[in-house]
């Protein structure tokens, strides 16, 4: 008995250590969380605008000579707008944060008033089975008086109300508390494929500060070394056509329209949120000025370096790899295959990174990679190129005109090629350069 007052003081002690914790603890409410929310989406306004300026200059950029001082001008835009960008998904991780936060409150008070209810409805149960029937029988028969029993009936009414109450707050707080939980693990999912955008953004400006370090190292940032690159480069790129050109004219292929959707089907998504064509499919006026052959194999889109590329249905994928390290600047640079089940196949090229590995299933919307400047590329874009899916392989070959370098990219016979927007949705002339 003598300890108590001691362990009082210990107790109040503690309590008053705990009180700035605990208040804290209950300041933060649902509606100070919705606010954070809130003022963190204005910020996050202002970082969207302030990367579609930079698109905007990456835009002009990209029409400007091809001259080392805007190359290495428009590394360091893409650089500013990468730094923002991943700025903006940190943004947006915090966001997804505080949302599990203020779904883990509202879960946290709808299970107390579910179980209040619970024990409510328990309760009701009990005075219902002691407010029955037979023992109000058993009060007429022990002289009570009508009013007792009348009572007894009333009391029985009001329980039976209370009763259906708390059932129908039962059933409420249920429905609601199944709804916050999906929604809680809709958040988790969202927060966690921001956390590998930002992994992926972080990789992705990593490699735009390595490819500025090379090219001032290559040129020791002379325009006329530079150019010495230029045509060094050209020179490999028209050999290298030739040499494809020839390979993929002399494969033999017997065309099966029965194999692949018809033209105009429409069976594929856009693979970028955002659709502009730079560069038609086949014979153009470009083309002819461009390419070797006079015919362009694919279908290039604007995409500035980091934009997230979709698959654009349901496949798997056949490959993926990187031209750059066996012969730098002659072909795709960083691709991926993938053979959809409609019978057609798609191959990815200039890509700054793959997500996709070979063998994976992928469906509509799943990000593969993100586009870059890798490979025969004079600026950022992202190129498609499009065939009959049994037609098309990524084998390793023999290149003669890459010093007898092995090179894997996709290839197959020429009228295997197919015009990749005649199966996307319908264009509009907004969507062309």
């Amino acid at each position: 008995m003598t300890h108590r007052p001691r362990y009082a003081l210990i107790i109040v002690s503690l309590l008053v250590l705990l009180t700035p914790f605990f208040s804290h603890a209950v300041s933060e409410t649902a509606e100070e969380l919705r606010n954070q929310i809130s003022l963190r989406a204005d910020s996050i306004e202002q970082l969207q605008q302030e990367i579609a300026s930079y698109q905007s200059e990456l835009n002009v950029l990209g029409k400007s000579s091809n001259t080392l001082q805007t190359v290495i001008k428009e590394l360091d835009v893409n650089r500013k707008k990468l730094t923002l960008e991943i700025t903006l998904t940190g943004k947006k991780i915090e966001n997804a944060n505080t949302k599990i936060k203020s779904l883990s409150g509202e879960i946290s008070q709808k299970d107390k008033s579910l179980n209040y209810n619970k024990e409510a409805l328990k309760q009701s149960v009990r005075e219902i089975n002691e407010l029955d029937s037979a023992n109000i029988t058993a009060s007429l028969l022990g002289g009570r008086t009508m009013t007792d029993v009348w009572n007894s009936i009333d009391r029985i009414n009001v329980v039976q109300v209370s009763l259906k109450q708390h059932a129908d707050d039962v059933r409420v707080i249920k429905t609601g508390l199944l709804a916050d939980r999906t929604d809680q693990e809709l958040a988790k999912e969202d927060l966690l494929e921001l956390q590998g955008t930002l992994g992926d953004q972080k990789k992705i400006l990593d490699a735009n500060a390595a490819e500025k370090n090379r090219l001032l190292k290559e040129t020791q940032n002379k325009q006329s070394n530079y150019q010495a690159l230029v045509n060094q480069k050209a020179s490999l790129v028209k050999a290298f056509e030739a040499e494809m050109q020839n390979y993929e004219s002399r494969l033999q292929y017997v065309l099966d329209p029965s194999k692949f959707p018809t033209r105009g089907s429409r069976v594929l998504g856009w693979p970028l949120d955002q659709v502009l064509v730079t560069q038609m499919f086949g014979k153009t006026v470009d083309a002819v000025r461009l390419y070797a052959s006079g015919s362009h194999s694919g279908t290039d889109f604007r995409a500035s370096v980091g934009t997230p590329v979709y698959a654009m249905a349901n496949g798997v994928v056949m490959g993926a790899g990187d031209t750059d390290v066996q012969c730098k600047g002659a072909s795709f640079g960083k691709w991926v295959l993938i053979k959809y089940d409609n019978g057609l196949a798609a191959a990815f090229g200039h890509l700054s990174l793959i997500k996709a590995q070979k063998g994976d299933r992928v469906t509509a919307r799943t990000v593969i990679a993100y586009s870059g400047n890798t490979g025969r590329s004079t600026a950022p874009h992202l190129h498609i190129s499009m065939y009959v899916g049994d037609a098309v392989e990524a084998s390793p070959k023999p290149s003669f005109s890459c010093k007898g370098k092995i090179l894997t990219q996709p290839t197959a016979p020429t009228n295997a090629y197919l015009d990749p927007l005649s199966y996307m949705p319908l264009t509009t002339a907004g969507m062309f350069k």
